[in-house]
């Protein structure tokens, strides 16, 4: 029999606490359908009564089997648990779980709160209690706890004793500021379950300020905890929280945790991992971390030749995991580094077989370099390097072509008396022997000018006839520009990142003295990869 771990996710307040994140009610609702679905134990939806968006969060909260979680503070002092009205806007939630956090470091209770040691305490035992007497199932954030047990071990024990005897169903000990270290999480938990305080009903929530918040996590599971707080992406203040996401999948995947313990998520959920880490990441309209562990797309990504030459005999060898089992997919980046191991694994993948020796690897190892002494780089555009390669091999549909395109650029004052920028492009295509002509501004539906190459993306996908519907969930994701030459011979790369209904990402590059006709070249490529892949699988399904 494995032992439980139970997941306590806090995207929802914590990761709302990170620089430039705000969710708004819809968001938090999608968030926490995801992460149901994916089988987390705990949702903690937020702060009810702390900002509108989470008290108006618990008015909607969807129905989970994930136990909702309100999050609060321990009663002030001076008044009762029962005519707090900060800790009654959480009662009111009306979550079947309630979280609150409380002093557990000597310092802060003096220093912050300006209380003596003694009314802390009493503060968490009411607070605890007033919860468990409701019929609410009661959690205790130790907040400051592992600095508050190496200053004053005596006191930090006591103020966790007082929870537990208050009916505390967990007691999680956070590492609030970030510093301290894994040996050390795992020596002062195993203390405190020696002292007294069972494993089964302690839990660990760690911030990321030495990087180290998965390995502390790890530690205290290590130790005998059994509850692991975290948010999805490691979202959070400073430098974040645990990283739900790498957690999950360490615990589901690496030995000895794979076979120790069992945890909500299943294997088919397990798949989705990957997926759910970029959809927050669109929510939040941040660029998704290339290098995540499990789920970033350079998290399987193999460059060198002599790498690639070894997982097509073998993918263990330079691979922890099957990528399949998170969701994510193996690359085989092309570039000037790449022999002919990298080339035929990366046709591979992309479902082309070659056979070794054919003289059309040569042509596309020639072709890669020289065009990569032009400026362009098919280590970060995988779908551009695809393209290439079909074109040199007789595989790549036209699908369209392109006679000519336009935009202009107007800078003038509104009615207003401001100064605004407004672009306008024109595409003009052919299809089926069909003229084909588009128009787009680059205002949005706010009236925001998001320039040039916004106008000509949506000019592109305004209209391309009989594979309009085809492309009609695609969207530019990341934009990247960079000039490779200095001087009067300076040369702009473009690299794109487009995404679909999907999940599925794809980049592509383009090159030209002048930043628009590079942009242009890469959505072209964007736009004709989604093509060829959804255009040739629908053929393959008929």
């Amino acid at each position: 029999m494995r032992e439980r771990l139970w997941l306590y996710d806090t995207t929802l307040r914590d990761g709302q606490q990170t620089q430039g994140v705000q969710f708004s009610t819809p968001e938090k609702i999608r968030i926490a359908e995801a992460l149901d679905r994916l089988g987390v134990d705990y949702i903690e939806g937020g702060w009810p009564g702390a900002n509108p968006t989470d008290s108006a969060f618990f008015d909607v909260a969807p129905e989970t089997r994930a136990r909702m979680t309100a999050f609060g503070m321990t009663k002030r002092a001076g008044r009762s648990a029962a005519n707090d009205e900060v800790l009654a806007a959480v009662m009111n939630a009306g979550t079947g779980s309630v979280c609150l956090v409380g002093k557990t470091h000597d310092f802060h209770v003096t220093a912050a709160l300006g209380i003596a040691l003694e009314e802390n305490v009493e503060n968490i035992r009411a607070s605890i209690a007033h919860i468990v007497a409701q019929g609410r199932e009661a959690l205790f954030d130790a907040e400051h706890f592992f600095d508050g047990w190496k200053a004053n071990r005596d006191y930090a024990l006591t103020c966790l004793r007082a929870a537990e005897a208050a009916g505390a169903r967990w007691i999680v000990l956070c590492d609030t500021n970030g510093g301290t270290l894994p040996a050390e999480i795992g020596q002062i938990v195993s203390e405190v379950i020696a002292a007294g305080i069972p494993g089964d009903r302690l839990g660990i929530h760690t911030h990321n300020d030495t990087a180290n918040a998965v390995a502390g996590s790890l530690a205290a599971v290590d130790a005998g905890a059994r509850q692991i707080q975290g948010t999805l992406n490691g979202l959070g203040e400073r430098c974040g929280n645990a990283n739900l996401v790498t957690l999950i999948a360490t615990l589901a995947l690496k030995e000895p945790y794979a076979s120790r313990f069992e945890t909500g998520v299943s294997r088919a959920a397990l798949q989705g991992l990957t997926l759910l880490s970029r959809q927050l990441d669109d929510i939040l309209n941040r660029v998704p971390v290339k290098q995540a562990p499990f789920v970033g797309s350079s998290a399987f990504a193999h460059k060198a030749g002599l790498h690639a030459s070894a997982i097509i005999k073998d993918p263990s060898t330079y691979e922890h995991i099957d990528p399949g089992l998170v969701g994510n997919e193996r690359i085989i980046p092309m570039s000037n580094q790449a022999g002919q191991s990298n080339l035929r694994a990366r046709l591979a993948d992309a479902g082309i077989v070659v056979e070794k020796g054919d003289p059309a690897l040569g042509r596309i190892l020639t072709e890669v370099k020289a065009r990569e002494d032009q400026g362009y780089t098919y280590d970060s555009a995988q779908a551009s390097f695809e393209l290439l390669a079909r074109g040199e091999l007789g595989q790549a549909p036209a699908f369209f072509d392109v006679e000519r395109y336009k935009v202009t650029v107007e800078r003038r004052r509104d009615d207003k008396g401001r100064v605004v920028t407004l672009s306008e492009a024109v595409v003009v295509v052919w299809i089926d022997g069909e003229k084909l002509l588009s128009v787009s501004e680059s205002l949005d539906e706010m009236g925001t000018d998001r320039g040039p190459v916004n106008a000509l993306s949506k000019a592109l996908s305004k209209d391309l006839g009989r594979y309009q519907a085809v492309i009609d969930d695609m969207r530019l994701v990341d934009f990247k520009v960079r000039i490779t030459q200095g001087g009067t011979e300076a040369v702009t790369r473009v690299i794109i990142d487009s995404e679909d209904g999907a999940g599925r990402r794809w980049s592509t590059v383009g090159v030209s003295a002048n930043i628009v006709d590079a942009s242009f070249e890469a959505l072209l490529d964007a736009v004709r990869w989604k093509l060829m892949r959804d255009c040739t699988a629908a053929r393959a399904a008929e």
